[in-house]
């Protein structure tokens, strides 16, 4: 009860500080004439372009204006300020919204990068950046991730809290705030979501929906008939609404009723008129996806009572919507309690500045090295998935930050841990969540837990579900960031399952995403140096690879060398005549590379030398410099590549003279001892592959 009493203070402190400064709240410019403002710059800014979104900036900037200057908690001298509220627009085509607030708010963004819409190197994208933009929280545009990364950084500030808060001292203490369309309404990661915040009680998580009744295609009755409140009043949600949207006095109500609600996540109904303004286009699909034209505009502007030219905006406006002061106001007071805080609890404030830095634990090498030793030493023969499972024992111990999940597959993904609790509405100091059959809502909402930082969160399911979280994929290499995901029952080695689970094409596929780096492991030493690779990064996503079927551990590297391995490829056993001798090499990634260690040996024994290597991260490597490159593939050298996968990216390492042992069809429903002969991945067949590449005869 005293730490709410606290909270309270403090939030009635940021209220007094929004009511103290009239050049906040002008009482010579109407909050309208801010809404119009907003209107203007976007239909502007769209002509110019001449591309974009005006119909969504146009209905609801009265919901943004009631927002933007009576509730939102931000400071633009410092976008990162740790105690600011969220702002995340999930129908992110409509990015002159967000630029509009930004740039009449005091962002650093100009009137210039106004003008730059959607031009090269601008910092207005079509579609919001983060990284790009200052004020930005999240990339949108894909509809339905937006509303999903906004319930993580609310399960992220629900958790930071409950761990680091303390009687009288609400550090991580903030709302998120979401706008949201009928398109994100229809995706089904929205469902995914939205169905997990209320079975979470995110009460701090605010959405408010754009119901405007039109899409692309037009009037969206013939495609969507949902009963958005009935359908949220199930995921346990609480309903507002509807609310005229137009009405900026009661947005204002419902946002400040909306705050109050102290269990449940909270759903803002707000009826709007698409293209709102426009004498021609309002309420109409044309209103959506193009520039109104000058002649509309022009009417527009003289409907809305805007009496200025394109990109003018009165000194008047700018002033009564600068929100620099009263955001120092609410940083400083915020900073006068850590300050506090520290001083009363040092060990907690030096905790949570170094996990929002994102900086690992001093000594955390150290765990990694003996851990490394001891995988070493005891050389078990393992599935890789229990391989991760090792290497999670070894580090998370030392990991406050690392917070892991699967979509109800933990017995099988094994990404739990020793004396690991599971997070649930009641214990948000648990560090694994059952996120449910939601692949990708799974992966939008950790995407979330990133971006708001504190955390280095992880998930999983098997490869072949990759599938359904792939643009959440894409999206965390987009906007670089911290995410691991752990795919497990990675090939034809599962077995029975068939075909339908059986992932042929997925690893190659995640290879192909820009930035993201794919690790496939062979053994306990390879899953624990992927496991560091992937919570040292910090300049994008990794995902984790692992076999369902036991691997034998690789006893011909005599020594680890982390350094090497860490580089992406390395030479797992060198030719008996010593490097340079290599009459082929044999090159292999996580369950295959046994194989290639046999089929060495056989060849040992016929006097043909083979190098064997293993690429546990091809991106990695792909990554260094060409000196290294040459010397684990050099040019003069065949090449035998062997994949349970399919062939296509071996043969840039082949110079033209090589061989794959790989799978581009489809799996097959049959025991795994059955299907790897089936499919070629044998010691004999690789032997005779081998012995081919070399010019040996039969």
């Amino acid at each position: 009860r005293k730490a709410s009493c606290a909270r309270n203070l403090l939030r009635m402190q940021f209220s007094q500080i929004f009511q103290n400064y009239p050049t906040f709240m002008s009482d010579s410019v109407s909050a309208q004439m801010m809404a119009n403002a907003v209107r203007a710059l976007s239909i502007d800014a769209v002509q110019k372009a001449k591309s974009g979104h005006p119909g969504m900036p146009m209905g609801m900037a009265d919901i943004a204006v009631a927002l933007w200057t009576r509730h939102l908690r931000h400071n633009p001298a410092d976008p990162h300020w740790i105690g600011r509220d969220r702002f995340i627009l999930s129908n992110g085509h409509g990015s002159m919204l967000q630029y509009s607030l930004l740039h009449l708010t005091g962002y650093d963004l100009s009137m210039d990068d106004i003008k730059n819409f959607r031009q090269m190197g601008s910092k207005t994208p079509g579609h919001p950046e983060v990284g790009v933009t200052p004020g930005v929280e999240t990339t949108t545009g894909p509809l339905g991730q937006g509303i999903a990364n906004a319930v993580g950084m609310a399960l992220a500030e629900k958790m930071l809290a409950a761990e680091f808060n303390r009687e009288g001292f609400p550090v991580i203490d903030n709302r998120t705030y979401v706008f949201l369309g009928d398109g994100c309404m229809m995706e089904g990661i929205s469902h995914e979501v939205c169905s997990l915040a209320g079975v979470w009680g995110l009460n701090k998580l605010i959405a408010i929906y754009d119901d405007n009744g039109i899409s692309i295609d037009g009037d969206i009755k013939g495609w969507y008939g949902d009963d958005v409140r009935g359908r949220f009043e199930a995921y346990g949600w609480n309903v507002i609404g509807p609310v005229d949207g137009h009405d900026i006095d009661a947005m204002d109500k419902a946002i400040a009723e909306a705050k109050a609600e102290e269990h449940r996540p909270t759903l803002i109904i707000a009826k709007t008129v698409i293209g709102f303004g426009s004498p021609n286009r309002a309420g109409t699909a044309k209103a959506h996806g193009e520039a109104l034209g000058d002649e509309e505009i022009a009417a527009t502007k003289a409907k809305l009572g805007w009496k200025y030219g394109p990109f003018e905006v009165p000194e008047a406006v700018y002033a009564a919507m600068d929100a620099r002061p009263a955001g120092k106001a609410m940083e400083d007071a915020w900073n006068k309690m850590f300050a506090d805080y520290a001083k009363a609890y040092p060990e907690l404030a030096s905790e949570l500045k170094r996990r929002l830095a994102g900086d690992l634990p001093a000594g955390f090498d150290d765990v990694v090295f003996e851990a490394l030793c001891n995988a070493q030493a005891a050389a078990e023969s393992v599935a890789t998935r229990k391989a991760s499972q090792k290497a999670l024992n070894a580090l998370a111990p030392s990991l406050p930050e690392l917070l892991g999940g699967s979509a109800d597959l933990t017995g099988s993904n094994l990404t739990n841990w020793t004396g690991v609790e599971r997070l649930t509405h009641d214990n948000m100091l648990g560090r694994h969540i059952s996120y449910g059959v939601r692949e990708f809502g799974m992966a939008g909402i950790q995407n979330g837990i990133a971006l708001y930082g504190g955390f280095i969160p992880f998930s999983a399911t098997f490869l072949t579900f990759s599938d359904y979280a792939r643009n959440a994929l894409r999206m965390a290499s987009l906007m670089k960031l911290r995410s691991i995901f752990v795919f497990t029952h990675d090939s034809i080695g599962l077995g029975e399952d068939g075909p339908t689970h059986q992932s042929i094409e997925h690893v190659a596929s995640l290879r192909l995403i820009p930035g993201f780096d794919v690790w496939r492991p062979a053994d306990t030493v390879e899953s624990i140096v992927a496991w560091d690779a992937a919570l040292e990064r910090r300049d994008g996503p990794s995902a984790l690879i692992f076999s369902r079927q036991t691997v034998a551990f690789c006893e011909e590297r005599d020594e680890v060398d982390a350094d090497a391995i860490v580089r992406g490829a390395y030479v797992a056993a060198e030719a008996p005549a010593g490097a340079g001798k290599a009459e082929v090499i044999i090159a292999a990634t996580g369950s295959e590379l046994p194989l290639a260690v046999e089929a060495r040996k056989l060849l040992t024994a016929q006097n043909i030398q083979v190098r064997v290597v293993s690429v546990p991260c091809a991106d990695v490597f792909d990554r260094q410099d060409a000196a290294y490159r040459e010397s684990i593939f050099p040019a003069g050298t065949p090449l035998l590549a062997i994949e349970a996968g399919v062939t296509g990216l071996w043969y840039k390492y082949m110079h033209g003279n090589g061989d794959v042992i790989g799978i581009d069809t489809f799996g097959e429903s049959a025991p795994a001892k059955v299907l790897w002969p089936h499919f070629g991945f044998t010691v004999e067949n690789a032997v005779k592959k081998a012995r081919a590449l070399a010019g040996r005869k039969e």
